[in-house]
């Protein structure tokens, strides 16, 4: 069982059909923008296999001990029990538990995301501008260089429940999947810290306002492709193109001012969550 692989897949789960029943149901924007304006942001840890970080374990060890030492090889360790240690313990037990009722990898990783996901969210609400631009920022540097690895390898990397996931770790640069991680951490540490973020609904609207027209430049560029965001099962032989809508998105949203770049970006993340 690799541990490592399950908490970070844990860290921040893929709920894209969540986000997309949300924001239309709200009207705020169309079925394939919703779709477009969260899934960049949250597809890269459920992708992610980082046998880099954990070093061969002793056989003898238990499943406790194991989980443990994965742990603690990631930068998010100590952040995580210094903000919240009862949700750690929790974390901890639950997985254990399930893992000693002899549950498949991917059932504990199911069973584990959905509480990861909202503390994470609740975090980036918080984090100040710079980190949730940052924590962008490096998700796209990932689809960047996982497409020159092979649009194919883009597309599952964006879509693996349509043709099946890639192993991310493998494709990517190890400095690339550890300042991913690192970005984290940071984000998380700051949302705690002296410049926290306050989210007003002034930011939720401007943010609203401000991802109206980044999202008909793209309908109007890409056409009915860009429906393709909200039916990936249909964008099998388009792999190109999903690929490059995905990084236009937020290509576009990372060249406004940080503030207005980071209340989208939190806004997508917020509705998300609810």
């Amino acid at each position: 069982m690799n541990w490592t692989h399950i908490i970070l897949a844990g860290y921040v789960g893929a709920v894209i059909a969540t986000l997309v029943a949300l924001m239309r149901k709200k009207g705020w924007v169309s079925k394939a923008g919703a779709v477009a304006l969260a899934l960049a942001a949250i597809v890269v840890w459920n992708v992610v296999d980082v046998h880099y970080f954990m070093p061969r374990q002793d056989a003898q060890q238990t499943e406790a001990e194991k989980f443990d030492a994965a742990f603690e090889k990631l930068p998010i360790y100590s952040v995580l029990n210094e903000q919240d240690p009862q949700f750690m313990a929790h974390l901890r037990d639950r997985t254990l538990a399930m893992r000693k009722e002899g549950k498949p990898e991917q059932q504990i990783i199911d069973a584990i995301q959905p509480e990861v996901m909202s503390l994470q969210i609740k975090r980036l609400q918080a984090a100040p501008d710079a980190n949730v631009v940052a924590f962008m920022q490096a998700n796209m540097q990932q689809t960047a260089l996982m497409q020159k690895q092979s649009d194919d390898a883009c597309f599952r990397f964006l879509f693996p429940e349509v043709k099946g996931g890639v192993n991310a770790a493998r494709l990517l640069p190890q400095d690339v999947t550890r300042h991913r991680m690192e970005v984290d951490a940071e984000m998380m540490r700051a949302a705690w810290g002296a410049n926290k973020h306050t989210v007003t609904d002034a930011e939720r609207q401007r943010a609203q306002q401000d991802v109206q027209p980044i999202l008909q430049k793209l309908t109007d560029h890409y056409g009915s492709d860009f429906s393709l965001m909200a039916t990936p099962q249909q964008a099998v032989g388009k792999e190109q193109q999903v690929c490059n809508i995905v990084q236009d998105l937020w290509r576009q949203v990372l060249q406004l001012p940080d503030d207005r770049a980071a209340g989208i970006i939190r806004l997508s993340m917020e509705m998300t969550g609810q």
